[in-house]
């Protein structure tokens, strides 16, 4: 990505990283995704990191939905 622009590079990534959510790596269904943790066994989807292409077509896994999983423990 090009930004092209007069501003200075401080003040256009001021706050970028500001608003980092904590995320962890689960299974639901077989699929390895990112999520969000909301509550203690349900999380928001970020993104999908090892599954089928076909996976990706699923609309239960699309980013922003909720998909509940079991907690391991550490």
């Amino acid at each position: 990505m090009t930004l092209y622009t007069t501003m200075p590079l401080e003040l256009v990534l001021k706050g970028y990283e500001d608003d980092v959510e904590a995320t962890q790596e689960v299974w639901v269904s077989g699929i390895k995704m990112q999520v969000v943790p909301i509550a203690a066994d349900m999380g928001k989807i970020v993104r999908l990191l090892d599954c089928s292409l076909n996976d990706y077509l699923n609309p239960s896994f699309t980013p922003g939905s909720i998909v509940r999983y079991q907690s391991t423990p550490n």
